[in-house]
């Protein structure tokens, strides 16, 4: 079978075990199944055009290390675990990196969690660390399928005393929000100046989760 193949398969796999994948909330790819952690970073990884700034990346900087093989930096304001000196930045609002440093930054399934003050801000930092003819990349889920995986993972936490809840750990800030709507992501990456910003829903988790594309002029 070709690696496309396998692809395709795994593909109609996942789609039709996605409420089981959502419901249990596995991390790592179990029972033949990808998690949803790692459709997500696939998805992204996809439209990764080289050196990528991972903003938010999270424990263990996972997707740059591990899904675009060290290609980038992976930065975060909270010490998570696996994460160096190299990886923590003290102001949102100031990356320490020179102009057009990278050809992609990302923002994976957390720019709902910048303070609505800062957000701007932020993706203006990203917009001029970027290459010209580079893009970002933000992954947003629906509205109600956000909420409720949250709700989800918190109870899902203290049920059987697992640490899925990143943002429990941290603390969540009282201008974060559970989700951004479309409309809101848009605007705010067009005010930053990209352009032609697009949104493609993933398949295989039936449309209730996708990514945002916008392009540095």
């Amino acid at each position: 079978m070709t690696d496309s193949h396998r692809k395709s398969w795994q593909k109609i796999k996942d789609f039709i075990a996605f409420p089981l994948r959502a419901l249990f909330l596995f991390e790592d790819d179990q029972f033949g199944l990808s998690s949803l952690r790692t459709e997500r970073f696939d998805y992204v990884a996809t439209q990764v055009r080289g050196r990528c700034l991972d903003v938010g990346c999270g424990r263990n900087n996972l997707f740059i290390k591990t899904f675009l093989n060290g290609n980038g930096v992976g930065i975060d304001v909270f010490p998570y675990e696996g994460l160096g000196e190299e990886n923590l930045v003290e102001d949102i609002t100031h990356f320490p990196f020179d102009d057009a440093s990278f050809d992609t930054v990302t923002f994976i399934a957390n720019l709902n969690h910048v303070p609505a003050s800062k957000r701007d801000l932020e993706l203006a930092e990203a917009h001029r660390c970027l290459k010209p003819g580079g893009n970002i990349i933000a992954t947003m889920g629906n509205p109600l399928a956000e909420i409720l995986i949250h709700k989800l993972v918190s109870i899902y936490d203290r049920l059987f005393n697992t640490s899925h809840d990143m943002d429990g750990e941290r603390g969540m800030d009282e201008e974060e929000e559970y989700y951004l709507t479309d409309v809101e992501i848009t605007r705010r990456l067009q005010k930053a100046g990209f352009i032609r910003v697009i949104k493609k829903k993933f398949s295989t988790q039936w449309g209730l989760n996708a990514m945002f594309t916008g392009w540095k002029p």
